[in-house]
Parts: structure tokens; C-alpha cells; sequence
């Protein structure tokens, strides 16, 4: 029986042209109510009611798939996931992508550690690092064809956290609200710096709510200077 939450995102799905199938609403659904009791001890959203959390995290998430075409078998980086978004997701609504997320708070990925056992997400790869830490290591230096990240922080920071993992010609999908000019006029130099060039802002309207979503699309064009990104703390310190 299609309860009203599998209704709810089924529906706000289709809008965004995203078919979602029964198994994927259920672990959806699952997921939901991990969210909901865990925050119960950790802080892991302010948005508890179902039919926000529907619009407002899950589909907000599933954005990404309606901004831009992802091929099969993308490798995909979510930087600073939080609570799992748009990683968790991407990751059930897309079982074919190769999810990594990283999270600097020990406690959420412990929580997410645990979404991924209970889902059965055999696709994702969850690793406690901060960004900047991350994005040094040669191991996954250049390595991703997608980076995605959601309300971290300004463009000029975030790119700094995104763009030395992104392979040349690959795609950042930097996921904000509807006020970016001022961020996007403060990041030019950091993206000049780091190889990006935005190629193409996609608004979105969240089905049912309203809200308005911009996803500011970055091609990598061209590979990072290795002195990029700076020491843990440096980026949102001192941004480019």
C-alpha cells in the first residue's frame, strides 16, 4: 500500500522528471525515520516534519540528477554531507553512481555509517576527514567526475574545498538558495585560481512548497595548482 510520504515524494519526483521505484520510496522512507530518531540525541536537521523533510531534503537532493546528466558509474564526491544530503539520496535514487561523502563530525558519520548498513548501500563509501584534508591526499587528488556539496558554505570557500578533487572537465554542483550573486561575484578569483568557470546556474522551484533552488554548475577546465586547497581552517579563514 502507497502510504502518504511514498505519495508525496513519488510525486514531487516526477516533477523534477525523476521516476522513483517502490524499494527505492521504502529505503527513502527508512532513511527518514533514522533522521528522525537520531536527532532525537544529535542535531542532525531543524526540519522534522515529514512533508518538509520530503520536499526540503529529499528532493532538494534529487536536484542534482534533473541539473545535469550524469553518466553511469559516475564517480560523485559529496563534500560535507551533514546528515547524509544530497549524498544518501543520490545514492538510492542513482545505485549505479560510486558515492563517496565526506564529513569532518564524528557523530554524523557514525550515524551515516549506520544509514549505510541499514540500507544496504553498496554503492557508498563514507570517510570522517575535513574537506581540506581530503582534497591533499593523491589517493583521491583530480579522481571524481562529479562533486556535489549543499549548504557548506560561501562559493568561494566551497570551490577551494571542491575543485582539487574534480577531474579536469569535470562537474562541481555547488546546490544554494535563491540570493547567490554576491556569492558568485566574491568567487571568481578563487575559481580562476583553481581551474573552474561557471558554466550555467539552473533555477528550481521545490515542488509543492514553492521554494526557489539555484544550482550553480562548475566545469573544471583546467587541474589545480598542487598548493590547493590550504591547511585545514585556512579556506573559510582567509577565502581567495
Amino acid at each position: 500500500m502507497v502510504n502518504n510520504f511514498k505519495k508525496t515524494l513519488s510525486g514531487g519526483a516526477i516533477e523534477l522528471g525523476i521516476t522513483l521505484e517502490s524499494d527505492q520510496l521504502v529505503l527513502l522512507e527508512k532513511y527518514y525515520r533514522m533522521v528522525i530518531e537520531t536527532n532525537k540525541s544529535i542535531n542532525l536537521t531543524a526540519i522534522t516534519d515529514e512533508r518538509e523533510f520530503i520536499v526540503k531534503h529529499l528532493i532538494d537532493s534529487l536536484t542534482c540528477l534533473y541539473a545535469i546528466y550524469i553518466k553511469k558509474g559516475a564517480r560523485v564526491l559529496d563534500v560535507g554531507t551533514g546528515a547524509g544530503f544530497p549524498g544518501i539520496p543520490l545514492a538510492v535514487g542513482r545505485p549505479d553512481l560510486l558515492l563517496t561523502m565526506v564529513e569532518a563530525t564524528e557523530k554524523k558519520v557514525r550515524f551515516l555509517e549506520e544509514v549505510v548498513q541499514e540500507l544496504a548501500l553498496r554503492n557508498v563509501k563514507i570517510l570522517h576527514t575535513r574537506a581540506e584534508d581530503f582534497g591533499r591526499k593523491k589517493a583521491y587528488r583530480e579522481k571524481y567526475d562529479i562533486v556535489v556539496s549543499r549548504a557548506v558554505a560561501p562559493l568561494a570557500v566551497l570551490a577551494e574545498y571542491c575543485l582539487p578533487p574534480l577531474r579536469t572537465n569535470g562537474v562541481f554542483i555547488s546546490m544554494k538558495g535563491p540570493n547567490t550573486k554576491e556569492e558568485v561575484v566574491a568567487a571568481q578569483n578563487a575559481l580562476a585560481v583553481l581551474g573552474g568557470v561557471i558554466k550555467d546556474t539552473i533555477v528550481i522551484r521545490l515542488p509543492y512548497l514553492g521554494d526557489e533552488r539555484k544550482l550553480i554548475i562548475i566545469s573544471k577546465v583546467r587541474s589545480t595548482p598542487d598548493t590547493y586547497p590550504r591547511r585545514a581552517g585556512i579556506p573559510a579563514k582567509k577565502p581567495l
